[in-house]
């Protein structure tokens, strides 16, 4: 049996810029041929594309680091550098991506061919011909590439079904998808016999069809984490339509309506949307001795609750009205709007990736051996994008400092001429 994979942790890292170059054109009849250092190439980005062939996500369970190629460096005669090609990263139809730093959910992939790009490659560094201008018509200034996105997320696999069977454990449900749909789940006679999702397709005689999902079955204290609550809960939230399903032939009335006001618990407590979903009651195994009065019973019991709740009986095994009952849904699910199967999904926040313009552009703290330290985002990729092996380079990157306000924060919190100033590995000393 393949082992189902429904929440994964991965990292992605998207790739390096290609740096700038510096770089004079010399040919022999061209005087003062200028700068002709060429920019770098962008690096690749991390891009998750929906592949409908697959079904879990098993293959990430030994592959759980991402690493797209960095761009191309700049070259002379004012070449750029070539671009890295995306990595492209197949998942299956139905998975959420959350950012696990913040919490929040980045995207959502249910459509076929969907992508979502997660980690994106940082441009490539301008050369030294950028930066030409007419008090400097030779500058000896390039940028390094910027960094690529590296980020942490968490895959989660809600599957994809019309219609979701829910109850108990051993209610009939995998032998109720066996018999409608060419799906083989695995059947026993004791209870978490399914311990995982089982998806078939039934096809109607009128040329109707629909995805069914038999769920992992549900105990008290699922939406909790009880038993395999969670992990049945998760895949529920996408169906349109409930087949709820309960065991009259082998079980009282009262233990089945007990049972029955049981799972539309746990459904209310993990999310109250659920209860809205249309839901058909299922009488199972009608083929037993004493079902016929048990249904009665449970029928009149339920009424009294709730008049409009109409009981299906069936038996799957001798197939008896598993094909009305295959007609109900269908028509059911032709009158369910599409867009109720979004109702959860719409309640969660995507978050957008680009950084916000209300972030600090840098940080100032002290080590305690007295040195300044710089941080922020913003100042940090400055600084990376920075060539260091250049004094106009260097300059520059002080007149940033300058402009974005540093100088006078320093003085502010009391640096004195001479104390250190590091940035990441990189220390200097501060000069009034």
């Amino acid at each position: 049996m393949t082992t189902f994979v429904d929440q994964i942790k991965i990292e992605v890292h998207a790739g390096r810029g290609g740096n700038g170059m510096v770089a004079f054109r010399r040919e022999k009849y061209v005087p003062n041929g200028g700068p002709a250092g060429g920019d770098g190439g962008r690096g690749g980005s991390i891009i998750l594309k929906v592949d409908e062939g697959l079904r879990t996500l098993m293959d990430f369970r030994y592959h759980r680091i991402f690493k797209a190629k960095n761009g191309q460096n700049g070259m002379s005669k004012q070449m750029t550098g070539a671009a890295a090609e995306d990595l492209v990263v197949a998942v299956p139809q139905g998975t959420t991506v959350r950012d696990l730093d913040t919490g929040q959910i980045i995207g959502d992939l249910v459509e076929s061919g969907q992508t979502l790009v997660v980690a994106k490659g940082g441009r490539g560094g301008r050369g030294n011909m950028r930066f030409a201008s007419a008090k400097n018509p030779a500058p000896e200034i390039a940028e390094n590439g910027e960094p690529g996105q590296v980020r942490n997320l968490e895959l989660e696999l809600k599957m994809l079904a019309d219609v979701g069977l829910i109850g108990f454990p051993s209610v009939g449900k995998s032998t109720l998808l066996s018999v409608v749909t060419g799906a083989k789940p695995k059947i026993a006679a004791y209870e978490f016999t399914t311990l995982v999702p089982n998806l078939g397709m039934v096809m109607l005689p009128d040329g109707r069809d629909f995805a069914m999902a038999d769920m992992p079955g549900l105990i008290d204290g699922a939406a909790k984490g009880v038993g395999l609550g969670l992990q049945f809960l998760r895949h529920i939230e996408r169906t349109r339509v409930l087949l709820h399903l309960v065991s009259i032939g082998d079980q009282e009335p009262d233990q089945a309506l007990e049972r029955y006001h049981a799972i539309n618990h746990e459904l209310a407590s993990y999310d109250p949307e659920l209860l809205k979903r249309p839901q058909i009651v299922v009488a199972t195994k009608m083929d037993l001795p004493g079902a016929a009065e048990n249904l009665a019973a449970f029928t009149k019991a339920l009424h009294e609750e709730a008049p409009e709740r109409e009981v299906f009986p069936i038996s799957a095994p001798t197939h008896q009205g598993t094909a009305e009952l295959m007609q109900k849904t269908a028509a059911l699910l032709d009158a369910t709007p599409a867009f109720d199967s979004l109702s959860h999904d719409e309640a969660e926040t995507v978050v957008d990736l680009t950084p916000q313009a209300d972030e600090p552009a840098f940080t100032i703290s002290r080590d305690p051996d007295g040195t300044w330290v710089l941080s922020g985002d913003k100042l940090e990729k400055l600084f990376e994008m920075t060539d260091l092996t250049h004094e106009e380079s260097q300059l520059r990157f002080a007149r940033q400092l300058r402009g974005m306000g540093v100088d006078a924060a320093l003085r502010e919190r009391g640096i004195k001429d001479g104390d250190l100033v590091r940035i990441e590995d990189f220390a200097f000393e501060f000069i009034q």
